[in-house]
């Protein structure tokens, strides 16, 4: 019998649960919240409260679109961590009901092994590339800028991660600064596809080894349109599109730096990214790019599952509970995981 795992994905304000057998995604259904672009930012009480009001008919919608039964389960899996931590807790608790109904085993997943395993979500009759082993990710989202040396689906070594902002959060607060709204990351990208990606410059960090900083790429920023604003009111207006992509291609190059760094120093040629960020237009083109020029193998998940979604959790609660990983019922949500 094929192995029928539930993931349920909760860990900021999307509420998504999926089911994959024997890693074949079946169906991936996503309750995404509104509410939040009014304040510029997640508010975590409204998001918990979306979370419960979402998340029975979410799991109810992907076991109909699967063309199963809650009975043919095999065991649910579940993010644990990192996140908001009421978020964390609607799913994490409707887990441990669901599982203590059917009588079947759950398998917390750290959210970001579902973002790095992203490229492994088999869709029937759609030709998939993986990665093989082991391969170097770069994880880029709101929250976390990494690469990450995958030995194994359940095996991994952080090489290099910031030492302050995440590139995600990096975007976020340009948009903030040019007034272009939230979530600031499709916004930019959108504008920089219009823009001259060379007609400004920003600060680069000088980070040693395979670690990142973006907070003074944001101050450059901030200060160089704070001083061209004392000299042209219009100059925001006039030049948002170049600034975008001016900006973009910054972020970018300073991931792409370190990731070229890794993959030498490494000998790794299996390249994959993920994350939220791993949408970006420009930075999904750099890395095909980078990939012809350096002979990568270059692995990008379709963009439906760049963002968090409950088919990652799937996939990599699958691998887990393959090699045998089982977790109790007294597991408790944390909002920081300090590995993977």
């Amino acid at each position: 019998m094929a192995d029928i795992i539930l993931g349920i994905e909760s860990s900021c304000d999307d509420t998504s649960a999926a089911v994959i057998a024997d890693g074949v995604l079946l169906s991936n259904v996503i309750a995404s919240q509104q509410v939040h672009k009014d304040f510029g930012g997640v508010v975590p009480e409204l998001a918990s409260r979306a979370h419960e009001q979402n998340i029975v008919p979410v799991v109810s919608e992907a076991i109909r679109k699967a063309g199963i039964e809650a009975k043919d389960l095999t065991a649910i899996a579940f993010t644990r961590g990192p996140g908001l931590l009421g978020s964390l807790l609607v799913g994490t608790s409707f887990a441990k009901a669901l599982s203590l109904s059917l009588d079947i085993p759950m398998v917390m997943v750290n959210h970001l092994q579902g973002h790095i395993l992203a490229s492994f979500i088999r869709q029937p009759d759609v030709p998939v590339r993986e990665p093989s082993f082991p391969y170097l990710c770069l994880l880029v989202s709101g929250g976390n800028s990494q690469i990450v040396k995958v030995v194994s689906p359940t095996e991994y070594e952080i090489l290099g991660q910031t030492i302050d902002d995440a590139v995600g959060e990096a975007f976020d607060k340009c948009s903030k600064m040019l007034g272009l709204g939230y979530p600031g990351g499709p916004v930019i990208d959108r504008l920089a596809q219009s823009g001259d990606p060379q007609r400004f410059h920003f600060a680069k960090p000088n980070i040693p080894g395979l670690d990142y900083s973006f907070s003074g790429v944001k101050t450059s920023l901030l200060y160089f349109v704070r001083d061209q604003m004392a000299l042209d009111p219009h100059f925001l207006e006039n030049n948002k599109e170049d600034l975008c992509a001016s900006f973009q291609k910054t972020l970018i190059d300073i991931l792409l730096q370190k990731l070229i760094r890794a993959a030498r120093e490494t000998r790794i040629r299996e390249i994959a990214i993920g994350g939220g960020v791993s949408a970006n237009s420009g930075l999904r083109d750099r890395m095909v790019a980078e990939g012809i020029k350096r002979h990568w193998n270059t692995y990008l998940p379709e963009r439906k599952f760049t963002t968090d979604n409950a088919a990652m959790i799937a996939v990599a609660g699958w691998f887990q509970y393959k090699a045998g990983v089982r977790t109790p019922l007294d597991v408790a949500p944390v909002s920081r995981m300090a590995d993977f």
